[in-house]
């Protein structure tokens, strides 16, 4: 088991290091972790929804992704409140108390998850959630040292250099865990070291002298790994110089010092407050010739040459947000200028014009006007949709009309239905054999809605979409880089940074 001092010390990127790693060595491996809180998710083939780090440790180990490696899922909704999704369904939303309370309850489900995982694979690599000396919380843990006693798993713990305070949260970790506890620990990971690992030798030996335990490894910072972000801790904010003008790149952007225009492709992302599966943009990020900035403020709006709406667990909420910035008139701005728009599951239903609520599914019972530049009505019902898709591009103009016949895969995870007009952009194939369209897009081509999640990673349709980006600023964009197996880099990273036949000997007992 992965246990971490601290939230983001690196702890879900190393359990899919590992599964990597021991895979890699013919082992057949599962990621797992009780209860986690995000708001990326993922739809596995039977239609449950589990937390997208788990899917991508999943992809890591090369298995398919089951609810059975995330059976407790909570995505945040504000004000302390949390949709509570168990084993793949959602059962409610609960504020921070209620959850509390009713945890104990919710042990069953977990332990009967990782038990089921035992029993089918040759090694579990399990990892924990936060800190697990949280005093206040620790009466009702289902996530840690809980899940560790349950099955005698050796626990090792991570602690993140690079925020510094290293030897104090390991020391500090380790004297708040009760005895029992500590002894579940077996070793140490130093995480993200920047520089000559030698020079950290004194630190490794202070560790192990003070603690009676073993470091493991010293694991440097990898960059640009290409990894999806587990929560919204990893969205970069615009760039901003101290004490200097802020200024935005712009279609229209000239080099002072060589008189030519700005050679890379403007994307700005409306950066949400509840934003949901922002790594639909990661195939975007690492593009060259592409620049992605997530954008919360009508002063970093710029002009871009693309601005895509995201997803959002709180639709409405989130338009508010947007209408309380002005970032709903930067947008509808920028459509009226001829700019190209895409909105992604909550931020197709943005683009629409009007959100029913009847139900109350997202606060009081009610309607609220959309942003009007897609002609549609999302109507939200209680029951969620979590389905893998195939289907095909259909659209025959904008940005997806070079894709036209192009196939793909995707997924969908969303609340309500949205009655819309217009030409779709996509034909998705039916489970009895037929097909139904998907997405819609503007009289003009150039703003288009779908629930789609995962678009941007079918290659030949983002490429198809970016071309005609470039086309239409006048651009020739560098070829796409062959795709590097990111899982496949973690994994030599570790193997040269730990001490894995150790941590293999440990997990056999």
């Amino acid at each position: 088991m992965v246990q971490g001092t601290a939230s983001h010390v690196g702890k879900s990127v190393l359990v899919a290091g590992l599964c990597r790693l021991y895979h890699q060595q013919g082992l057949r491996v599962a990621p797992f972790k009780a209860q986690n809180m995000a708001l990326n998710s993922f739809a596995t083939a039977d239609g449950g929804e589990i937390g997208r780090a788990q899917a991508m440790q999943a992809e890591a180990a090369c298995v398919a992704p089951t609810v059975a490696m995330n059976p407790i899922l909570l995505k945040p909704e504000g004000q302390a409140r949390s949709q509570v999704v168990v084993s793949g369904k959602v059962v409610g939303t609960m504020d921070a108390a209620d959850y509390h309370r009713r945890k104990n309850d919710l042990w069953p489900t977990v332990e009967a998850s990782l038990r089921g995982l035992l029993q089918e694979y040759d090694l579990v690599v399990i990892e924990g959630a936060g800190s697990p000396v949280e005093v206040n919380l620790k009466d009702a843990d289902i996530v840690n040292m809980r899940v560790a006693r349950a099955v005698s798993a050796p626990v090792i713990l991570v602690a993140d250099i690079d925020r510094g305070g290293v030897f104090a949260a390991l020391v500090g970790t380790m004297e708040l865990l009760e005895p029992a506890e500590r002894d579940l620990v077996a070793g140490f990971i130093v995480n993200k070291f920047r520089g000559d690992p030698s020079l950290f030798a004194p630190g490794v030996a202070f560790i192990e002298e003070r603690l009676g335990k073993p470091v493991l490894g010293v694991v440097p910072w990898i960059e640009n790994l290409g990894l999806a972000e587990e929560d919204s801790l990893g969205v970069p904010s615009p760039f901003r110089v101290p004490g200097s003008e802020f200024r935005v790149p712009s279609s229209a952007s000239v080099d002072s010092e060589h008189g030519t225009r700005n050679p890379e492709l403007d994307i700005v992302v409306i950066r949400l407050p509840h934003i949901a599966n922002f790594d639909d943009f990661d195939p975007l990020r690492q593009r060259s010739g592409v620049c992605v900035r997530f954008v919360d403020r009508v002063e970093d709006f710029g002009a871009p040459d693309l601005v895509i709406i995201p997803g959002t667990k709180t639709t409405r909420a989130d338009l508010a947000f947007m209408r309380d910035r002005g970032l709903d008139r930067a947008v509808v701005g920028h459509a009226g200028r001829g700019g190209c728009t895409f909105g992604i599951c909550g931020g197709y239903q943005i683009l629409c014009e009007r959100i029913d609520d009847p139900e109350g599914i997202e606060g009081p019972a009610g309607s609220m006007a959309g942003l009007g530049l897609l002609s549609g009505v999302t109507i939200y019902a209680a029951e969620k949709s979590t389905v893998q898709v195939r289907g095909a591009v259909v659209c025959e103009r904008g940005p997806l009309a070079g894709a036209r016949g192009t196939s793909l895969t995707a997924y969908e995870i969303h609340v309500g239905r949205t009655e819309a007009s217009g030409q779709a952009l996509f034909s998705l194939a039916d489970a009895d054999g037929g097909s139904r369209p998907e997405g819609v897009c503007s009289s003009d081509g150039l703003t288009l809605g779908t629930y789609l999640h995962g678009l941007f990673h079918n290659a030949d349709v983002r490429e198809a979409m970016l071309e005609w980006l470039a086309s239409r600023k006048g651009l020739h964009l560098p070829p796409p880089k062959r795709p590097e197996d990111p899982f496949d880099r973690l994994a030599d990273t570790l193997r040269s940074s730990l001490n894995t036949d150790r941590l293999l000997q440990l997990a056999r007992g």
